[in-house]
């Protein structure tokens, strides 16, 4: 998960120098990588076992090379994939699209735990809930089977009525008495996203829309892992309708919050987690927050009996503080989270959130978001959202944004 790093002391010679880096592995290929850096890091695209040397020249064409160094091993990062976690309402694939995501996992350069290791797990653990881990598990968990790492995936749209839609949301925990996120991430995909001329961009095969959504995530999670940001624009309409923050936040560095289920008074089932898990998205790749492991919050209500019939309140707040040490608790309420089945209709995300401050139980932000899929949408839907999931994503990133200024 961090790449191998070379470095190259040279001694005589007129600058600059150039740098040749070959690497050979037990087959006896040898690869070249050209570089201007006595400074290289190298992210291996296979486990195996390699030797390395180095060719430098100088401005003169003077040349020298080191020794072929002494072997070493690279070992492919073991995870666990846990079940899909289905929010989605609907009956869905979720064995075929799980099983379609680890192969794509391994072809990217995973090691998988054997699902039948996993499953003995789960069953020594009575392990039921899969949407995610508390310490004591994840460190059980890494004990019986040596993994680094577990995925935790969510299904959170799934839909093979025409045009096709999916949400997945997906993030890298690792393992260990602390559970961190390493990496989070989500797609939403209709098959009508982008028509194109005469219809030719639309994808009418579920199979093809699966692909097209968990490429996305793979490619997001390898990326990460090798230290690439993406920063996306957001469209001013996203930003909330309503806001208040106070002048000082009270905190510097980086914050820890813990972020519980929203209350939910949508007629949508499971709106206020998956609320919940937008917004650990949105901060988390923020960059400005360390967002507890929704696993460990969620097994700490369970013991604290806490109960939000109407959001959290301080009382509640404060528990969650003592036990994760954290800066802040976000929580909130959905109002309405609505999909459309078929071509009749428009998505729309309606929800309020509030931040509070550990220092002074205070709250530092209180918001109103409400979007609609069609909103600013006036030529040949330029712009249009065929999902709310994706809305939902540009939404809490909006807010999220404030805290990052």
């Amino acid at each position: 998960m961090a790449p191998v790093v070379w470095s190259v002391e040279t001694a005589g010679g007129v600058e600059p120098f150039s740098y040749e880096f070959l690497w050979a592995d037990s087959s006896g290929q040898i690869m070249k990588q050209q570089s201007s850096s006595p400074t290289w890091q190298w992210w291996p695209d296979r486990a195996g076992t390699y030797w390395l040397k180095v060719i430098v020249r100088d401005r003169f064409g003077n040349r020298a090379q080191s020794h072929w160094s002494s072997e070493f091993e690279i070992t492919r990062p073991l995870i666990a994939a846990l079940p899909l976690q289905n929010l989605s309402s609907t009956t869905a694939p979720l064995a075929m699209i799980r099983t379609e995501l680890i192969a794509l996992i391994q072809d990217a350069g995973f090691d998988l735990v054997a699902d039948s290791d996993l499953q003995q797990f789960m069953a020594s653990q009575r392990m039921r809930k899969v949407g995610g881990i508390n310490g004591r598990r994840a460190e059980r968990l890494k004990e019986a089977t040596g993994a680094e790492a577990l995925l935790i995936t969510t299904l959170e749209l799934y839909d093979e009525q025409l045009p096709l839609k999916i949400a997945l949301l997906c993030r890298l925990v690792s393992l260990g008495q602390s559970p961190e996120i390493l990496w989070v991430n989500s797609v939403a995909l209709g098959g009508d996203d982008a028509p194109g001329i005469l219809g030719l961009g639309l994808i009418e095969q579920p199979a093809a829309l699966r692909s097209k959504a968990l490429e996305a995530l793979v490619t997001s999670l390898t990326q990460s892992l090798a230290g690439a940001k993406r920063v996306q624009p957001l469209p001013g309409k996203f930003q909330p309708k309503m806001a208040h923050a106070t002048q000082e936040r009270g905190w510097t560095g980086k914050a820890k919050v813990a972020v519980p289920p929203f209350y939910n008074v949508s007629d949508r089932k499971y709106g206020g987690e998956i609320m919940a898990l937008h917004f650990l998205e949105a901060l988390q790749q923020s960059g400005r927050f360390t967002v507890i492991e929704p696993g460990v919050v969620y097994d700490e209500l369970l013991r604290f009996r806490i109960i939000m019939d109407d959001g959290i309140s301080i009382p509640q707040a404060k528990a969650i503080f003592n036990t994760f040490k954290a800066d802040f608790v976000l929580s909130g309420k959905v109002f309405d989270y609505q999909d459309t089945k078929g071509d009749w209709g428009m998505p729309v995300v309606d929800f309020s959130a509030e931040m509070l401050d550990n220092k002074n139980s205070q709250l530092v932000w209180t918001s109103k978001s409400y979007n609609g899929g069609s909103d600013g949408v006036f030529f040949f839907d330029w712009g249009r959202f065929t999902t709310a999931s994706a809305m939902a994503a540009h939404m809490t990133r909006a807010i999220s944004g404030f805290f990052a200024q």
